[in-house]
């Protein structure tokens, strides 16, 4: 496998030239990062213990929202230390064969995260238009079905966009102009074509977060019509539907941002599209534990007694 990677490359180490562009300016970026590092580590790590050691939080939808919060917890532990590093100490070289593992891992992450908020969205469906059939479809075998298919369809995708990568040929530019090794910002050093690459890149993201967006849609708008039509029956429900959507809408927000900014021809400096793809990876992690500690009551109640018994 490494043989494949490596057999056209005369660059073997790379630079990851982060927010170069700010000069001496750049180690003063190491406190805002380092404090959403923190809040991303220390609220994420909250909601994972909440949700494993509280019995009352063991129903299918807080599992999804505690692997949510691994995930949240693992994406910046990819790139954020390295970053922290680079900010002070000029840390900023990585191998070829690192670069595409740091790829593979932080895309599907992202993948991850994506297909987790589809599961969300079917678990809101079965719950409120169809509760008679919940925990037949939930039940740990049919739900292992649900999220194991988009899972192997991920890895897939994932790793044919990084093998392409992988097979290119970096002949002299070994800087690239990103905090971690963000698939356009790599392929864009290659000497040959590289509209194979950009075109997978661009099917993987129509047939992973572009499609789980269609049915995450599709299954709120019939989760919509359905509390319409019921009264007030699923109004308990409905708001944990509207903490989801909050989330989701934050996450493609930046994702949508980070994808086009390395697509479309514009005028936003390289640091500018270099914060928006970290803030991709970072600011979700950051702020779904908070979003789903302030929204969720059953959350909420729990931590509020966690914190007594600290207290006492």
């Amino acid at each position: 496998m490494k043989d494949l990677f490596v057999q056209n490359i005369s660059v073997k180490n790379f630079k990851l030239n982060c927010f170069h562009d700010l000069e001496e300016w750049r180690p003063m970026l190491f406190i805002p990062y380092f404090l959403l590092f923190l809040l991303s580590v220390c609220g994420n790590s909250v909601l994972v213990y909440l949700i494993i050691s509280q019995r009352a939080l063991h129903s299918p939808m807080f599992v999804l929202i505690g692997l949510m919060a691994v995930v949240d917890l693992c994406s910046p532990m990819l790139f954020v230390p390295h970053m922290l590093f680079s900010f002070l100490f000029d840390w900023n070289g990585i191998s070829f064969v690192g670069c595409l593992i740091q790829m593979f891992c932080i895309h599907y992450s992202g993948t991850f995260q994506s297909t987790l908020l589809l599961a969300m969205a079917l678990d809101r469906y079965f719950a409120i238009c169809r509760p008679l059939f919940y925990h037949k479809y939930m039940e740990i075998c049919n739900f292992l079905k649900f999220i194991g298919i988009p899972l192997i369809r991920n890895g897939i995708l994932i790793t044919t966009v990084v093998c392409l990568a992988g097979r290119l040929s970096y002949c002299a530019n070994n800087v690239i102009d990103h905090c971690f090794c963000e698939h356009m910002a790599l392929v864009q050093l290659a000497c040959g074509d590289i509209s194979i690459n950009n075109l997978v890149g661009l099917l993987t993201a129509f047939f992973i977060p572009t499609l789980d967006f269609v049915f995450i849609a599709v299954s709120y708008i019939i989760i919509f019509i359905t509390v319409l039509k019921s009264g007030k029956a699923h109004l308990k429900a409905l708001n944990t539907c509207i903490t989801h959507i909050i989330v989701i809408t934050f996450t493609l927000f930046f994702a949508l941002i980070s994808f086009m900014l390395y697509r479309v021809r514009n005028d936003f400096s390289p640091s500018s599209r270099v914060f928006m793809s970290t803030m991709y990876l970072l600011f979700p992690s950051c702020f779904n534990p908070i979003i789903y500690g302030l929204r969720t009551k059953e959350i909420r109640q729990q931590f509020l007694k966690l914190i007594d018994f600290i207290h006492f």
